[in-house]
């Protein structure tokens, strides 16, 4: 079975300050026009999006540079609610280990990843985190969570939508686009269970 963890872009949530995406219809078969075309406008990271360490590290690896490995595997899910503790992270690496699942990680619920939680993360070997918020940080101060994380190499999944996901282990698919130079990308990102494979 596939599961798209992924906002549709046009009215998905976005991070406070940042523009939400737009789209025009430049061309209308209904307008007399040979065909339907598109032009839309976005911030790279409205809706589910990946976060590269150059979001918050000015030489670190952009978009494009990537290693796409960290992006498709098998990940395991845990739900938590609030504000992760290191104990939080011991737990779920002990589930994703026992899963053999333990180097991507997704969280769903209203989880918050503290400095003490990435700095745990990090410690633990993870290549992604993934939450559902537009942040993996606290949203007033992210700064701090995203520049442990990233600057541990670990790749950010923000934005995705875990309703009626179970914990455990799935194949992860997140490939962003590939906009060269940028700090974060769009990506359509679903899960497949073992038969998928």
């Amino acid at each position: 079975m596939i599961t798209d963890i992924s906002q549709e872009v046009f009215s998905c949530r976005t991070f406070p300050g940042d523009p939400p995406p737009t789209f025009t219809r430049v061309n209308s078969m209904d307008r007399g026009d040979m065909y339907n075309l598109t032009e839309f406008r976005m911030c790279a990271h409205n809706g589910t999006h990946i976060d590269a360490p150059f979001h918050f590290i000015n030489d670190g690896k952009t978009v494009d540079r990537l290693d796409l490995s960290q992006l498709v595997g098998d990940c395991y899910v845990a739900r938590r609610e609030g504000d992760l503790t290191s104990d939080d992270v011991i737990g779920i690496m002990e589930a994703a280990r026992g899963a053999d699942a333990a180097r991507r990680i997704l969280i769903a619920g209203k989880a918050v990843v503290t400095a003490e939680a990435a700095s745990a993360f990090a410690q633990a070997g993870v290549v992604l985190i993934g939450n559902e918020s537009q942040t993996v940080g606290p949203e007033d101060a992210p700064a701090q969570v995203h520049n442990i994380l990233l600057g541990a190499g670990i790749v950010l999944l923000e934005g995705i939508v875990l309703d009626g996901v179970a914990e455990g282990r799935y194949f992860l698919s997140a490939a962003p686009l590939n906009l060269g130079g940028c700090d974060g990308a769009p990506c359509r990102a679903y899960l497949m269970t073992e038969g998928m494979r």
